[in-house]
C-alpha cells in the first residue's frame, strides 16, 4: 500500500499552482477499503469489554429499546461476558502476531488485493473493522489524506443484513459526514448469488473433502443467525442465505439431505433463524449419522464464530452425542479462491474509475 505519494505532475497541473500559504494536498487517487466485522485488541477483560460495548451498543445489532437493553448490557453483560469471550478468543488467538485471526486474514486480503490490482501510483488499498481497530473513521481519514478522491467501500459480507452490511455503511458515511470535503463513494453490494462466489465455495468444499480419509454423510452450511423479528421486519438475510445454499447445492449436484442449511451464534431470549446448528449437529449424531462436515459461507474469514464455535464447540457436541468424524471446512480467507471473489467484485466496482 502506498499512502504518502506526493501529487503527480499531471494532477498538480490540473489544479494549477496553489496560492501562497495553501496547505499541501494530495489528489488523484482511487481507494479500495475492505471492512470486516471487528476484533478485540486483546483477550483480557478490559479490551474485551471495550469491544463488546461497541458491538452490543449498535442499534443495528440490538434493536431493543435502550431503556430495556442498557440496564441488561451495563448491569449484566459487560460485567460477565468479557471473561467468557476472552477465554474463547484466547483459544484461537494468533499468538505470533498477538491478534485475532480475523485481523490477520483481513490484512492479508488487503495486501494480496493491492498486489493483484497493481497501479500503485493511483490506487490505495486499505482495511478496517466495524468494531475495534483499525476503525473505519481512522482508515477513511488516512485514505483521504493520501489523496483518495474516490473510494470503493467493500463490506465483506456475502449475504446482506442490516446487522452487518448496513451498519458498516452507516459507520463509513458517519465518518464522512464530519468532513468538509467528501470523496465520491461506491459500496460493493451483497454477492450471495455471484457465480464467482458460488464457484469458490464449491471448489473449497471439493478440495477439502478430497483430502479426508472418510466421506461425510451430511455437509452443513452454517450461517450466522439473526432474530426472527428482524427477518419479519424485512431483513433479506434469510433469503440470501437460502439462495446461496440452493445455488451451491446445484453446483455440487447434491440434494437437500446432503447439504443442509443451519444458523448459529444466537444470543438472548428471542427466537432466531432456524434450524439451529448446534441442535442439528447433536440430532444428526443421535440419529446415527457418523460423519459430517460444516462450513461457514456467510463468513469471508475464519474467526471466533467459525474456529471456536464450529470447529471446536460444534465438533464436541457431535462427538458427545455419538458422532465419529467431524470436519470443519475453512472459510475462503486469503486463498486463491477467496481472493478471486474479492478481486472480481472490486474490479467491477472500479470500472470507469481506473
Amino acid at each position: 500500500m502506498t499512502l504518502s505519494t506526493p501529487i503527480k505532475a499531471d494532477a498538480a497541473k490540473a489544479i494549477g499552482p496553489l496560492p501562497g500559504g495553501h496547505p499541501a494536498v494530495r489528489i488523484g487517487k482511487v481507494g479500495v477499503l475492505l471492512v470486516n466485522l471487528g476484533t478485540p485488541d486483546g483477550t483480557d477483560f478490559a479490551p474485551m469489554r471495550r469491544y463488546l460495548k461497541e458491538f452490543l451498543s449498535d442499534r443495528r445489532v440490538i434493536e431493543w429499546p435502550r431503556a430495556l437493553w442498557y440496564p441488561i448490557l451495563y448491569g449484566i453483560v459487560l460485567n460477565t461476558r468479557p471473561q467468557k469471550s476472552g477465554a474463547a478468543y484466547a483459544s484461537i488467538w494468533n499468538t505470533e502476531r498477538d491478534e485475532s485471526p480475523l485481523r490477520t486474514f483481513t490484512r492479508a486480503q488487503a495486501d494480496k488485493l493491492a498486489a493483484a490490482l497493481g497501479n500503485e501510483d493511483r490506487l490505495v488499498v486499505d482495511w478496517a473493522m466495524r468494531y475495534g481497530n483499525p476503525s473505519i473513521a481512522s482508515v477513511a481519514d488516512r485514505m483521504i489524506a493520501a489523496g483518495c478522491e474516490r473510494i470503493v467501500m467493500f463490506p465483506l459480507y456475502p449475504q446482506y443484513s442490516a446487522t452487518t452490511t448496513a451498519t458498516v455503511n452507516d459507520k463509513f458515511f458517519e465518518a464522512l459526514m464530519k468532513r468538509r470535503y467528501m470523496p465520491a463513494v461506491r459500496t460493493v453490494p451483497s454477492y450471495h448469488d455471484e457465480p464467482v462466489y458460488i464457484e469458490a465455495l464449491a471448489r473449497s468444499i471439493e478440495s477439502h473433502l478430497a483430502g479426508l480419509d472418510h466421506e461425510p454423510e451430511v455437509v452443513i452450511a452454517s450461517y450466522h443467525g439473526i432474530p426472527q423479528s428482524y427477518f419479519r421486519r424485512g431483513d433479506p438475510y434469510h433469503c440470501h442465505c437460502m439462495k446461496t445454499s440452493r445455488l451451491l447445492r446445484e453446483r455440487l449436484g447434491w440434494d437437500e439431505g446432503r447439504l443442509m442449511t443451519c444458523f448459529q451464534s444466537r444470543f438472548g431470549p428471542e427466537e432466531w433463524l432456524q434450524p439451529y446448528t448446534d441442535k442439528t449437529v447433536e440430532q444428526l449424531a443421535r440419529d446415527g449419522v457418523r460423519s459430517i462436515a460444516v462450513f461457514n459461507p456467510g463468513f469471508v474469514s475464519d474467526c471466533l464464530e467459525t474456529l471456536e464455535e464450529i470447529a471446536g464447540e460444534a465438533g464436541e457436541i457431535f462427538h458427545e452425542a455419538g458422532g465419529r468424524n467431524f470436519s470443519h471446512i475453512p472459510c475462503l480467507n486469503d486463498s486463491p479462491e477467496g481472493m478471486a471473489v474479492i478481486e472480481t467484485l472490486v474490479r467491477r466496482e472500479l470500472s470507469g474509475w481506473l
